[in-house]
């Protein structure tokens, strides 16, 4: 879990927050007051949610919203919930949702963990994005890494039969240990590691290539029972 930054944003920022809000960030319980981490209580009706039923994609940590805010546009077939626990990031992806006129995105202000285990049933997610986790590259800060094997569990039990989890990182290190987590697991066969094209090129991943970092994309698909 992770204790909230400074809230400090801009104008705009502010200004996206008070206006939608109300309308596209889905309320839930705390754990406590400090820390974004979800309480137990009972999972969310996506229906009711969203109005409709469709296959559900879940972005874990959506940043400033680029990518959710795209693939929600190219897919209106398809309903999309971001996880992100910095509010003035959470408050830019409201205005890009908006000016797109995307109504097919929810949002959720807390940590992805704690989220998936309580509002999401079993079986609910067509697709869960992981694109560019913090890396923690110091090996004593490794445990604090988000996927691990404990994080392809829980994947395991949030992905419809078929599913497919997609994940990206410009850190090599990093994309090995994702590699070797879901390798080890029986419950996911290897997808592909090509560039996925619903991802744009955001100036999170731009900085990584400015720097001379390769882009490691892996995709692994849950295998039916």
């Amino acid at each position: 879990s992770y204790v909230r930054r400074s809230p400090r944003m801009t104008p705009s920022q502010r200004g996206w927050l008070d206006q939608y809000a109300a309308r596209w960030v889905i309320p839930v319980a705390a754990a406590d007051h400090l820390a974004t981490a979800v309480a137990p209580q009972p999972a969310l009706d996506l229906q009711q949610v969203f109005g409709r039923t469709a296959p559900l994609v879940v972005e874990v940590g959506s940043g400033h919203g680029d990518t959710l805010a795209a693939a929600a546009t190219a897919r209106p077939d398809r309903d999309f919930l971001g996880f992100e626990v910095f509010e003035a990031s959470l408050a830019s992806t409201l205005g890009k949702v908006a000016a797109a006129g995307s109504t097919n995105v929810r949002l959720v202000a807390a940590d992805a963990v704690t989220g998936l285990t309580h509002l999401l049933k079993d079986e609910s997610v067509t697709e869960l994005w992981v694109f560019f986790p913090d890396p923690w590259p110091k090996t004593r800060h490794h445990k604090r890494r988000l996927v691990t094997p404990a994080f392809a569990g829980l994947a395991a039990r949030k992905l419809r039969p078929g599913g497919l989890i997609r994940l990206a990182t410009d850190w090599s290190a990093y994309a090995r240990a994702m590699a070797e987590t879901f390798d080890a697991d029986d419950r996911f066969d290897c997808g592909g590691t090509a560039r996925f094209a619903g991802r744009p090129v955001t100036k999170f991943e731009a900085r990584g290539l400015a720097a001379g970092r390769t882009i490691h994309d892996l995709a692994y698909v849950k295998v039916a029972p």
